[in-house]
């Protein structure tokens, strides 16, 4: 981050400022983690923050200390809309455009609040004031903890701030297993884990508390996976109606996709899911190597991500939308 706007930032946050705090729609452990790190950590110094998530995030992240101030934008429009309207600054957390908040993307585009980035997809938007975007990074919570750090306010990461940018750590470095994973991001952890931190503890919450149907909807999409061997590529596919039978609740998808992965010799793989309340086909994507699905999903899926872990979306019907993912793969050179 340039040294300019490390002490503009420094100046805008040395007096009590009314602060919001934003993740991308459909928060995963990274979003929560780092906007509840940086909550605490303003909190702590005495400034207004509030998060507001655009819809509401996993039970799975229930448990990470401070969850429940979260307001969810499209349960509280109003309110949260006014907080939105009266912050002084709002921060944007492991997002870099307005789309990617949903229904919160028109009232984002009309405030006139001083707006921090702190995130690391490809291809930033413009919006922001103050820009820390480095795609390097295997998580935003990294990029928390060196923010923090570059404001001379280190000693301030508690437990509980320590807590939340470990848990986004863990969950978006797939474990400490992706690419983003650094000499650096074990450093981090372990000058966590000193701050006491329960890492035995955060990874069964986190992993291990699964509900019943929650195993029997993964059992019905590993049933569902195909393989297209001569393109070492594997995809599955759960419907509206599978996800009812199994009493479907948000965050049960998560990590599916990774299983396609652990097949030998794939190289890329995909999970479509139905969401017949917004009439789309929700479409996650991983690769190893040097595929780039954040291009791919770009490219013929309205979506976006990293190299090797994007997401997309189709608005066409399931079968159509597996017809043109199986169309396209056969294009490729993997």
């Amino acid at each position: 981050m340039k040294i300019q706007d490390i002490q503009a930032i420094q100046l805008l946050l040395a007096t009590p400022k009314k602060i919001v705090i934003i993740p991308h729609r459909g928060p995963d452990g990274d979003a929560m983690g780092s906007t509840l790190g940086l909550y605490h950590f303003l909190i702590k110094n005495n400034h207004q923050a509030t998060v507001i998530a655009p819809n509401d995030f996993p039970n799975f992240l229930a448990w990470l200390p401070g969850s429940e101030t979260v307001k969810i934008f499209e349960k509280e429009t109003e309110i949260c809309t006014q907080i939105l309207e009266e912050a002084e600054i709002i921060f944007t957390l492991d997002f870099n455009a307005f789309h990617r908040t949903g229904e919160m993307e028109h009232t984002l585009a009309k405030l006139k609040a001083t707006f921090i980035m702190i995130d690391h997809h490809q291809k930033p938007d413009d919006y922001a004031t103050y820009t820390y975007s480095e795609t390097s990074y295997g998580s935003t919570c990294e990029m928390v903890y060196n923010f923090i750090t570059f404001l001379n306010k280190k000693e301030d990461i508690d437990k509980t701030i320590a807590t939340c940018i470990y848990t986004g750590i863990l969950t978006d470095s797939g474990s400490f297993r992706f690419p983003g994973t650094t000499g650096n991001t074990h450093r981090i952890i372990a000058e966590l884990i000193d701050l006491g931190v329960e890492n035995t503890q955060i990874p069964v919450l986190l992993f291990d508390n699964s509900s019943f149907s929650r195993l029997q909807l993964l059992g019905r999409a590993l049933q569902n996976m195909k393989i297209l061997e001569n393109h070492k590529t594997s995809y599955t596919t759960l419907t509206q109606e599978e996800l009812d039978s199994f009493n479907y609740v948000k965050g049960d998808t998560e990590g599916i996709v990774n299983y396609g992965l652990s097949i030998k010799d794939i190289v890329f793989t995909a999970i479509f899911i139905e969401n017949k309340d917004e009439g789309i086909i929700k479409i996650s994507f991983r690769s190893q190597g040097g595929f780039d699905v954040n291009q791919f999903a770009r490219d013929h899926f309205n979506g976006g991500g990293h190299s090797n872990a994007a997401g997309g979306r189709s608005e066409v019907s399931m079968q159509e939308t597996v017809n043109k993912f199986e169309d396209l793969v056969k294009k490729l050179k993997l």
